[in-house]
């Protein structure tokens, strides 16, 4: 089963859409299945919401790539789980798991190529996107997102507000991967912020001292900005491939996940495997 693309992922994706496709024109738009588009009545209103337009600059919400139209639209793109956008001279063969190709005026295609048909394409006015509860019942996770370590991180004093709210005390793996604490963080990058932070997997958030807050803090933004830096994670289970085709680079710095038996390159000792709470979780003995 594959693994769902985490933020480090997206992020790499929507750089390089931005310097690929922003500014251009949208020439011919072809849907070969309509499973993953949203929001339109049909593939022809579909079409009619794309083709003319011009993009401006790909922008990132949570996990959702967006670029503006000059017709005062939004377009939304959310990949799901194998999924991948890459671009292609308009003459390449068509990988039989394509669903989306939008064709520009200059410049190739740009294709979403999604064998689980799992993705969401959506195009939203501007005007519907200025009302809160319009948003709210298109994108209700947005409400409640947390930390996005990749374009801004918050102070850690608000980082710490989430960690530690009153009454309510979660393991740490679950904490992080609660999109209302960090944006985006799954299996791999969960496992990687708690062993550079020194800390278990199943240690409860409400016994973290300030200190180890803040150590957790340091280790989720560094953990994130390093592995953006290396275009993302690429391994057996989750075989991404940023916009050009090309694997992500930071598999070769991953320090547990997926290396159980390997010793720890800090402690020297074995990376131990285990599940919790129905996932696959790495880390060294040394995490308390």
């Amino acid at each position: 089963m594959s693994l769902p693309l985490e933020l480090p992922e997206i992020e790499t994706i929507r750089r390089d859409l931005d310097r690929e496709i922003g500014g251009k024109k949208i020439k011919a738009v072809d849907i070969s299945s309509f499973a993953v588009i949203e929001g339109s009545k049909n593939k022809k209103a579909f079409n009619s919401e794309l083709v003319g337009t011009k993009l401006g600059s790909v922008e990132r919400k949570g996990l959702y790539i967006m670029t503006e139209l000059d017709k005062k639209k939004l377009l939304f793109i959310k990949l799901g789980v194998g999924a991948s956008l890459r671009r292609h001279a308009t003459k390449d063969a068509t990988d039989k798991d394509t669903v989306l190709k939008i064709t520009f005026t200059v410049g190739g295609q740009l294709r979403l190529v999604d064998p689980e048909e799992s993705s969401k394409a959506s195009v939203f006015s501007l005007v519907d996107l200025e009302d809160p509860e319009f948003v709210e019942e298109k994108f209700p996770e947005v409400k409640l997102m947390g930390m996005d370590p990749a374009l801004e991180p918050e102070p850690w004093t608000e980082f710490a507000k989430r960690v530690m709210r009153e009454g309510e005390s979660i393991d740490l793996k679950s904490l992080l991967c609660d999109e209302s604490v960090v944006v985006g963080v799954g299996d791999i990058y969960s496992d990687e912020i708690l062993f550079h932070a020194g800390l278990r997997h199943d240690r409860q958030s409400d016994s973290l001292s300030i200190q180890e807050v803040r150590r957790l803090y340091r280790s989720v933004v560094e953990v994130i900005v390093e592995a953006v830096k290396y275009r993302g994670t690429s391994i057996e289970e989750r075989q991404f491939v940023d916009v050009f085709g090309e694997p992500g680079g930071f598999a070769e710095h991953l320090a547990v996940y997926g290396r159980e038996g390997l010793f720890s390159p800090t402690s020297k000792k074995p990376v131990q495997k285990t599940k919790h709470k129905g996932r696959w979780t790495f880390f060294c003995e040394t995490q308390v």
